[in-house]
């Protein structure tokens, strides 16, 4: 046993410092993907940029329409795609859910709002083309680890940014904010000087300022040695949506880091911490 766990250390070490040293796209490369899921479509364009693309991963197990998750990838506002992405749409699909993985445009060609329209734009789309690809348009939830988070958070709280696409908040289930920024005011590093710095109303760029009481339930998850984002912009927006009458579940995972979070979902290092499994808990919860 005690070989085993060494071994087990052992694995994880390694993993931790191929991330550190390597991008994303060679982890995403390199790690076992989830059975029971598959790449069903690849750059299907949501909009009219070049940009505005998405992946389409289900399960292969066609047992009816599933649940509907949208998940939107991190970056800082400013680099990313959905490509080396896979390893969440597939774990995600493993779970049952026909999942849409999106791209948007970036800081600083495309100044905010853009990334927040455009996530509300592949929600919409999202919800108008399930039933195509297998999905149940009734259970329709949104997801995004850092960045992705707040642009799902700013585009569901914010009604007026799928109201204008003529999609009624209410259509979402659920939302899964993992290590998102939330609640960052004052402005105090580079990233968010840079990307927010020069908008004339700072609150409004604020996912808190827009919690209301007839929000969607929300899982809100962060790691406590979360060093990029912090953890009060998790706790006080739960703590806000709370006071407000909405259902919110807030998940800590003790020593997990910011991209560890999101690691955790794939199968080298799910053992790291319960993310994956809490998140099919609330959508299963939220589907009935």
């Amino acid at each position: 046993m005690k070989l085993f766990l060494l071994s087990v250390f052992a694995v994880v070490v390694v993993i931790g410092l191929l991330f550190k040293f390597l991008p994303l796209e060679t982890f995403n490369a390199l790690v076992t993907k989830d059975q029971g899921s598959k790449l069903l479509a690849k750059d299907v364009s949501f909009g009219n940029d070049p940009r505005l693309t998405l992946d389409v991963y289900v399960p292969t197990s066609g047992q009816g329409p599933g649940p509907v998750m949208v998940f939107v990838h991190g970056g800082s506002w400013s680099s990313g795609n959905k490509n080396p992405y896979e390893f969440v749409g597939r774990a995600f699909a493993a779970q049952g859910y026909v999942t849409f993985v999106p791209n948007y445009r970036l800081h600083p060609e495309h100044r905010y709002p853009t990334f927040v329209q455009d996530t509300a734009l592949a929600i919409d789309w999202a919800t108008r083309h399930a039933n195509e690809y297998g999905g149940d348009d009734k259970r329709i939830f949104a997801s995004g680890h850092s960045a992705g988070g707040y642009n799902v958070a700013q585009a569901i709280l914010d009604k007026r940014y799928l109201a204008a696409l003529g999609t009624d908040v209410s259509v979402i289930k659920g939302v899964i904010l993992m290590a998102a920024p939330l609640d960052f005011l004052p402005l105090d590093d580079g990233i968010a000087i840079d990307v927010f710095g020069q908008e004339p109303d700072l609150p409004a760029t604020q996912p808190i300022s827009y919690v209301r009481s007839d929000a969607p339930p929300m899982l809100i998850q962060f790691g406590t040695a979360d060093k990029t984002v912090k953890p009060k912009n998790s706790i006080n927006l739960a703590g806000a949506l709370k006071a407000a009458g909405v259902s919110v579940e807030l998940k800590s995972y003790e020593g997990v880091s910011h991209v560890e979070l999101l690691l955790a979902l794939s199968t080298w290092l799910r053992g790291t911490c319960s993310a994956l499994a809490d998140i099919d808990a609330f959508v299963q919860f939220r589907s009935k």
